[in-house]
């Protein structure tokens, strides 16, 4: 239920310097309004990162903030199953009531807290406190586990950190090579193309390893065209050989990592034709590539959600970096390994609390000495922190179940469309004692709340985001939220104050928590104590880590060593492993997912949005010509996918630009169009990352089909 017109914005005469709402690149751009009160946005030329340029999402960013669908007023379920419009004090009584009740009868695991990547630092971090302070549980995660988790754990253990991009993003353009593993960025986050098309402007050569002829595909000067699953082998392939050709940094090894032998032993298994068996990717291919790396004198290897977003996606990202050390490009400039993050708040998220097994600051929740010093920063006996919890799609697996989560929070994310196996996951919210949402409308997951709270959104709120580089920037509010509406700061510290809290949760302003959150990542692997509001107006942000006042900040990594105990990165050997699902007779073919340039995650917010949802008003499932004509389909014809899990409706579109076994969906949409009802959603044994990028599926023409009688479950 959604009120039938809101109030527009009050805004500043002034323009004001903010970011766009959407990606990790976190563009910087300006809001003011004109003088019938329409907002506009302007690209910020003084901001570094983006230098001006929006892509089509950010420019109509603004039409979301008084659309007529906005919700304005919480909304509870009563008896006959439907909603309606409360108070807040209603609204708010019933969480609590809820909450305590399923405490009462269950513990206080029972309550579970799921957060997003879009949530601010100070929104994260005060999430991550509310969980263990004002709830105890250990059940808290968030959707940035379905995105850079696998290349955050692989850092972690080889790098000794993991921040996105351990160098500015500027550094692209001054590389001579850069391989590009599995993203998107010409569709995902356009500005950034600026600094590839700098970098091949510069003489600098992109290679591209993808499934598909993307558009950042079309631009590189290699296209590897790799089988779904293979990103280990094809890096492995890689490695072989420069350690053929004597091709290998052996100096930067030597001095710098740990490891390499082993690595080197697995690697001399993975011969050129081999891995071309494999992978798909013709042998000639690979030597080029290899050849461009090895003579290059500066490069990079980036990763994105292609390589991460599978069960053995640690297994990949760990493969990439091997190769990066082995060419020895970490620390040096204009040269490195990076993690190219997706989420808004992508790093910042994963940074403070909102994870089921961390601590601000990037501590491990079960490390004695991280668990003191939190606790001491938050005024409250370490042995009543809980310890770690499940992770996100385990936790979403465990709802209603006996000894898992019976009433949940969920704030910042669509979990009902961005969650793999979605039938799964639709029957477990279905089964829970209690729902409460936060949002702004009325997503696939707030229509099935028990209670909706109406969010203010990023226009109208205060705080700081991080970005893909490790940049923490200044969200600052330019309106005030229609009337109704309340930021989700002050949600959780009345909601702390009323289940008897409070006193842990009493700040002036959000700067003061900001502050706090510096204060309980002091000495952590991301160390924002020498972070302040004006330090980042200063200086168009600052680069953690940032260890205590008058610290410039840390805009390049591992230049003087990496922050594990021996100092020294550390090489893992990788052998690849099969996708949990291969295609067989029933399912004959690899089903990927991924982004198109006009939508955005759930689409929760782009799909409302007239000038998107005109560029793309639906999905479509991308096939090869020679795989139409061996199922009879044709070009916009309805089809059918279908998993072990589910199926789902789309539109095809018939391309060269992928694979002849390979189909292609976006996941932005919810319903009988959600990709993710046809996810696998097998884990990462380290990151618990889900396999969304590799399946086995049929496709049949929709007028072939019986009708779907899977649906999803409403409360």
């Amino acid at each position: 239920m959604t009120t039938d017109t809101t109030t527009p914005p009050t805004l500043s005469l002034q323009p004001t310097a903010t970011h766009c709402p959407y990606c990790a690149f976190q563009c910087g751009m300006t809001l003011s309004v004109d003088d019938v009160g329409d907002v506009g946005i302007a690209g910020n030329p003084a901001f570094p990162v983006n230098r001006g340029s929006l892509c089509v999402k950010g420019w109509t960013a603004a039409a979301a903030l008084n659309h007529p669908e906005r919700l304005t007023t919480p909304l509870v379920r009563d008896a006959d199953g439907m909603l309606r419009p409360a108070s807040w004090d209603e609204a708010l009584d019933r969480v609590v009531e809820a909450i305590e009740r399923a405490r009462e009868r269950h513990g206080n695991d029972a309550v579970g807290v799921f957060g997003g990547g879009s949530l601010t630092n100070e929104k994260s971090y005060l999430l991550g406190k509310f969980a263990r302070v004002a709830l105890r549980t250990a059940n808290i995660d968030y959707n940035g586990r379905f995105c850079m988790s696998s290349a955050a754990a692989a850092g972690i253990r080889s790098l000794g950190i993991d921040r996105g991009l351990p160098f500015p993003v500027e550094d692209i353009a001054g590389a001579q090579v850069v391989l590009l593993m599995g993203d998107n960025p010409a569709e995902t986050m356009p500005p950034m193309m600026q600094y590839f098309d700098e970098q091949r402007a510069n003489g600098g050569r992109l290679i591209v390893a993808d499934p598909r002829l993307t558009p950042t595909a079309q631009r590189a000067d290699l296209h590897l065209r790799l089988r779904p699953g293979t990103d280990a082998v094809l890096a492995n392939g890689l490695l072989h050989i420069l350690i053929r050709d004597g091709m290998v940094d052996a100096e930067y090894v030597a001095e710098r990592t740990e490891g390499f032998d082993r690595v080197r032993a697995e690697v001399l298994t993975y011969w050129p034709e081999r891995v071309e068996r494999i992978t798909g990717v013709a042998e000639a291919e690979l030597t080029r590539a290899a050849q461009l790396l090895g003579a290059a004198g500066t490069a990079m290897i980036l990763t994105g959600r292609g390589a991460e977003q599978q069960a053995q996606g640690v297994n990949n990202v760990s493969a990439c970096i091997n190769l990066a050390l082995a060419l020895g490009l970490p620390g040096r400039p204009h040269s490195g390994y990076g993690c190219i993050t997706g989420q808004g708040n992508g790093q910042g998220g994963r940074e403070h609390g909102q994870k089921a097994d961390q601590l601000p600051g990037y501590r491990r929740i079960d490390d004695p000495a991280a668990r003191r010093h939190v606790a001491a920063v938050w005024g409250v006996d370490e042995s009543s922190l809980p310890g770690p919890g499940r992770s996100a799609y385990e936790l979403l697996d465990s709802l209603g179940q006996e000894g898992g989560v019976r009433a949940l929070l969920v704030m910042g994310s669509n979990v009902a469309v961005s969650a793999p196996h979605l039938n799964n996951v639709a029957e477990r919210l279905a089964s829970l004692d209690f729902l409460a949402v936060s949002e702004f409308f009325l997503s696939e997951t707030a229509i099935l709340a028990d209670v909706v709270l109406p969010s203010a959104q990023w226009a109208e709120e205060e705080g700081t985001m991080t970005n893909l580089e490790g940049r923490v920037i200044r969200r600052r509010q330019a309106c005030e939220p229609p009337s109704g509406v309340r930021d989700d700061v002050a949600v959780i510290c009345e909601l702390a104050r009323r289940l008897g809290s409070g006193r842990h949760f009493e700040y002036a302003s959000v700067e003061e928590i900001f502050e706090e959150l510096g204060r309980a990542s002091a000495g952590g692997p991301a160390d924002y104590s020498g972070i302040t509001y004006a330090g980042i107006d200063a200086n168009d942000g600052v680069f953690w880590p940032c260890p205590g006042e008058g610290h410039p900040g840390t805009p390049r990594l591992f230049t003087d060593g990496f922050p594990t105990a021996s100092g020294r990165a550390r090489m893992f050997a990788v052998r690849h492993q099969e996708p949990d699902e291969a295609p067989d007779e029933e399912y004959p073919l690899f089903l990927t997912t991924g982004r198109n340039l006009a939508h955005y995650q759930s689409g929760t917010q782009t799909r409302r949005v007239p000038e998107l949802a005109e560029m793309t008003p639906q999905p479509m499932a991308e096939v090869h010509p020679s795989t139409a004509g061996r199922y009879g389909l044709r070009d916009g014809q309805a089809v059918r996918l279908s998993t072990r899990r589910g199926r789902a409706d789309f539109q095809l579109k018939v391309t060269r630009g992928i694979r002849e076994d390979t189909v292609f969906v976006p996941f932005h949409w919810g319903g009988r169009q959600a990709a993710n009802r046809l996810t696998n959603p097998a884990l990462d044994p380290t990151s618990r990352m889900p396999e969304f990028k590799v399946c086995a599926v049929r496709i049949d023409g929709a007028e072939n089909t019986a009708d779907d009688t899977t649906t999803t479950t409403e409360r």
